[in-house]
């Protein structure tokens, strides 16, 4: 462990950023599979509870507001205290409202529901806020690679969450509790574990050691070489943030709907996990090979071709036939990997426009505007969805997607050194 007075060298830099990828690494695998109850289960809830299709987003709408705050309060805990305690606790009160989304189906509360989403919505933010730990000590060549390894974990969670849905469900049956309630007993017992692993491994914090670095003024300690314009890291800041707020747009909208668009069609709850976990998979696995290729080829490029994935994601959703589970699983998989590759790309240029000294609290800032639109897009996905259908849904998101495009021609170059 260091110490404040301790001079950090190169090798023990790479000793410790291993270690905090590994610590990140576990405790992801379980925060993936409470992430992924929410997705798969949380509309039908509502849908359930409150007899309106028109209300069934609200639930993606709420926990996403939840996330916000989360983002904003991780990323401030994080600035003063380092990311140990600040991500521990936000997976801890992620555990604690999906305990409460349990109840909430049991008793039949829609005000214990709201309040609970919205507390489980803290494990949301949690499990993205801890991809910027991945970076913190990583070389400034290798970013990307570090944000993917981080996300690559969630994987293993993610996947194998919405396909334990009927399993969960006869578990949850067992205990006296309503089906649905299944997949929220799983995220109880991982984000509480993911946010446990990270308070007692998370040492030393690498946020502290970084700022450490960066006061010591090491040559060996990352830099990135700023050139005219003087606001090109704001400009990167701001370009990044917009790659990851259209793509977490575009992925909410479709995403919400699908679950009630395919009990629509008559596919079975067994199918619904399979659609949503393939997605859910898309959406982390893919980060083998992005993050390296961010790293490669430049986040702006990456960026765009997330941009034309996501449009072919709505393309596909919209003209394909609902009784097609197929169809279903290529749009969704689609849906997946265009928004891994925007917010691997938008995160990286983030990065790469920061400092250590004040980037905790700026990732958190933007977190709380990507979770923000989110949450929006999750309320009125229903509403589209009700008065439209799923077409509409799908179209609106794909058209959406295509505005990165110009965003990313206003993002300059990155020139980094490691």
């Amino acid at each position: 462990m260091t110490t404040p007075t301790e001079t950090i060298t190169p090798q023990r830099r790479q000793q410790l950023h291993r270690r905090t990828l590994t610590t990140v690494l576990i405790s992801q695998s379980f925060g993936g599979a409470g992430l992924a109850a929410g997705i798969s289960v949380g509309a039908l809830i509502a849908q359930d509870m409150l007899g309106s299709d028109a209300l069934s987003g609200l639930p993606t709408a709420l926990f996403t507001l939840g996330a916000a705050l989360t983002a904003f309060l991780v990323g401030r805990a994080a600035q003063r205290t380092g990311r140990r305690k600040a991500l521990g606790f936000g997976f801890i009160t992620g555990g604690i409202g999906a305990i409460g989304v349990v109840a909430a189906t049991h008793f039949v509360s829609p005000v214990l529901l709201f309040i609970s989403l919205f507390l489980y919505g803290a494990g949301t933010a949690t499990n993205l806020q801890a991809r910027y730990a991945g970076t913190d000590l990583a070389p400034a060549n290798r970013k990307g690679t570090a944000i993917s390894t981080a996300m690559v974990a969630t994987t293993i969670g993610a996947v194998a969450g919405p396909n334990l849905i009927e399993p969960l469900g006869g578990l949850a049956e067992r205990f006296g509790l309503p089906t649905l309630a299944g997949p929220f007993l799983l995220a109880a017992v991982a984000y509480l574990t993911a946010g446990l692993i990270l308070v007692t491994w998370l040492r030393p914090d690498p946020y502290l050691v970084a700022k450490q670095l960066e006061a010591q003024a090491n040559p060996e300690a990352d830099t990135i070489t700023v050139q005219t314009p003087k606001d090109k890291p704001s400009r990167l800041v701001r370009v990044g943030a917009s790659v990851m707020v259209i793509s977490q747009i575009v992925m909410v909208g479709i995403m919400t709907m699908t679950p009630v668009h395919m009990r629509a069609h008559d596919h079975s709850m067994g199918a619904v996990g399979l659609v949503i976990g393939l997605h859910v998979g898309a959406m982390w696995l893919p980060s083998l090979v992005t993050g390296p290729l961010v790293d490669k080829i430049g986040p702006r490029i990456m960026a765009i071709s997330g941009g034309l994935i996501l449009l072919a994601s709505g393309l596909v959703g919209a003209f394909a036939p609902g009784e097609s589970l197929a169809a279903l699983i290529i749009a969704l998989v689609l849906l997946g990997i265009g928004w891994n590759i925007g917010l691997v790309s938008g995160t990286t240029l983030i990065v790469h426009g920061t400092q250590p000294e004040t980037r905790a609290k700026t990732q958190g800032s933007i977190d709380v505007w990507y979770q923000l639109f989110g949450a929006g897009s999750g309320a009125l996905s229903g509403v589209l969805m009700s008065a439209g259908g799923f077409g509409v849904v799908t179209i609106i998101g794909g058209i959406l997607a295509l505005i990165i495009i110009p965003a990313i021609i206003l993002a300059p170059k990155i020139d980094a050194q490691a």
